[in-house]
């Protein structure tokens, strides 16, 4: 019997592998020409000069995650000094500083209304706060317990429900008044560490440690495509401001857009100078730029349709390990291991 099963698993495997070579023959008698080759007309752009305008600086550790509010104005960040604070990015003064029940935390989100921000981390829960209570967020409004592993990533659907990602390999749709999961998403291999919201509600895009990207159908609870080609972990994903592609960044150094409608890669954004991994990206509102966080400490800034490298941020003491584009793109926020912010316009 075993005998049996092994062979019949071996002839299942290699049905699957002829069947992708397939798929992928398919695929690029189709590719009839490349993103960078229906770019060749546009005009490259100019170096892009950006300066840090502010440092806002309060953390006294590691800064893991931020998120910019809707009002392009305000934005929260997380760091390993069990602080979560709420920032006037404009003058730079503290509005919330929350006492987190975890220091370990490792995400954070902002919801579209501005009344509540989450985190969340390797208590394995998403902590809800209420900004417009009385006394101020001290305590959580809400607690949502239901993963196994760490929480990678969290984004707000609306006020009262919230997208978690988890190193269970899952993610799960919570109701936040009710304080229960909804949903559970499972299909990927590896640990899920980030993911992005399409401008369409209905759909949301992971990526993880299995070095896939994965395209996810709220309404279908499934997983409806797979995006592969890293070779590495993906750390960040980011949907492109029109919701028909996707980057991704990678521990192989390298940033990668896909097409939803095409189902492939388009580009991929690497240098030969650049060997450290990405850990967070971010598009301009029009798409035409990628900005990319490195372990290196930089940031890079890619023209998209070119895939060229248009510039070069630096001025961390240590790995850039988020960042954010202001919903209006007149600034770029990226947050360090060295404890600081810095806002880039």
């Amino acid at each position: 019997m075993d005998s049996e099963m092994i062979a019949r698993i071996t002839a299942a495997k290699r049905e699957a592998e002829a069947l992708k070579e397939r798929i992928k023959q398919r695929k690029e008698a189709l590719a009839d020409t490349t993103l960078q080759e229906m770019a060749k007309e546009i005009e490259p752009l100019p170096t892009i000069v950006m300066k840090a305008r502010r440092t806002l600086k309060g953390h006294l550790a590691k800064i893991y995650a931020m998120h910019w509010a809707t009002d392009k104005r305000h934005l929260v960040s997380a760091s390993q000094d069990g602080k979560l604070i709420v920032w006037d990015a404009y003058s730079t003064n503290k509005v919330h500083a929350i006492p987190l029940r975890s220091s370990w935390v490792m995400t954070c989100a902002y919801t579209p209304s501005g009344d509540f921000v989450a985190c969340g981390g390797l208590d394995n829960i998403c902590s809800i706060y209420n900004l417009r209570t009385r006394d101020g967020p001290i305590r959580p409004a809400r607690e949502l317990s239901a993963h196994n592993g760490y929480i990678s990533s969290c984004r707000f659907m609306d006020d009262r429900q919230i997208l978690t990602a988890s190193g269970d390999m899952s993610c799960m749709l919570w109701d936040i008044d009710a304080g229960v999961k909804i949903e559970e998403f499972n299909d990927h291999t590896g640990d899920v560490m980030s993911l992005s919201l399409s401008p369409n509600p209905n759909v949301f895009i992971t990526g993880a440690c299995d070095n896939t990207a994965k395209l996810w159908d709220v309404r279908s609870r499934r997983c409806v495509q797979t995006f592969m080609g890293h070779e590495s972990d993906i750390n960040s994903v980011q949907f492109f401001p029109s919701g028909n592609a996707f980057a991704t960044g990678s521990d192989d150094a390298t940033c990668r857009l896909y097409d939803l409608r095409v189902d492939c890669e388009l580009n991929v954004y690497s240098h030969l100078s650049i060997v450290s991994g990405i850990t967070s990206i971010g598009f301009s509102p029009s798409g035409r730029l990628l900005f990319s966080g490195y372990d290196d400490y930089n940031c890079n800034v890619w023209d998209t349709l070119k895939c060229e490298r248009v510039g070069v941020l630096s001025a961390h003491d240590n790995r850039v390990s988020c960042l954010g584009v202001a919903g209006d793109g007149m600034a770029l926020c990226t947050g360090s291991w060295d404890s600081t912010l810095k806002v880039w316009a």
